[in-house]
């Protein structure tokens, strides 16, 4: 099934997701823009970080855990003999809830993707992807002189920026971003939400949040999970002022949920 539109970075047809007999999605269908930012929300356990992680297939590992239906990644189902895990998962990076630092130096974090895939050549050539890569996060001013201390001293908000520049080092096409604010203070917040609106001028970035202001500030497009089903899907600011459905409109005026 091609992709009819360059504007589509993944298509999603039918896609149920079941831990043993349980369902986790039932049947969604999206299409995902290039270049956009989007935000999928929903009450806990409804399916959100589930659909997030298949787009990647993290969930290829989890125990009595199968997939139905299609995801296309440009003109490619991921679950095909053509598609490498690894070059999808180096294509399709993920930055997580918690900041996951390795117990390394900056530089080493950083480097580590470049390194194991073989993407440079020599040490200056390195040393010039983690410089971008910490330049792309916003990271650069702040760590440059400790590129040799320890992950693990610096403050969540940069090692959330961290994390991201690890995933940026490897050259993604697609940045996923679970709950990537949650374990941070306000201030950390806005600076990711602003790294945020930078990162989409060249990355295609899909995040799952509870903070619904949070969506309706940096989204292009949001979908509203509702136990397993996408049951909207569009423009940040249409969803939010008028919604299509009355799941969505009693979810957002927290009437449920």
């Amino acid at each position: 099934m091609p992709v009819e539109t360059s504007a589509v970075k993944f298509r999603v047809r039918g896609l149920s997701f079941f831990y043993g007999a349980k369902p986790a999605l039932r049947g969604v269908s999206v299409d995902l823009a290039e270049r956009e930012i989007t935000a999928l929300i929903g009450p806990s356990g409804c399916g959100k970080t589930t659909f997030l992680r298949c787009l990647n297939r993290m969930q290829d590992g989890v125990p009595h855990g199968h997939r139905q239906g299609e995801i296309w990644l440009d003109n490619v189902e991921i679950n095909s003999p053509a598609m490498d895990v690894t070059d999808l998962r180096r294509r399709v990076g993920m930055v997580f809830q918690k900041p996951n630092p390795f117990p390394q130096s900056v530089f080493d974090n950083v480097a580590f993707g470049p390194r194991v895939l073989g993407l440079t050549e020599g040490r200056a050539d390195l040393a010039a992807r983690v410089e971008r890569s910490l330049r792309e996060a916003v990271l650069w001013d702040e760590v440059k002189d400790r590129l040799s201390d320890s992950a693990l001293g610096l403050s969540l908000g940069e090692q959330q920026r961290l994390c991201i520049a690890r995933v940026l080092a490897v050259e993604p096409e697609v940045v996923l971003m679970d709950e990537p604010c949650s374990a941070l203070d306000p201030v950390a917040t806005l600076r990711i939400e602003e790294l945020m609106a930078r990162l989409r001028e060249r990355y295609t970035l899909i995040i799952v949040t509870h903070n619904m202001q949070q969506a309706a500030r940096v989204a292009d497009k949001t979908g509203l999970f509702w136990l397993g089903e996408l049951v909207e899907f569009g423009e940040t600011g249409t969803l939010f002022t008028r919604p299509g459905s009355s799941i969505t409109e009693n979810y957002l005026t927290g009437r449920v949920g």
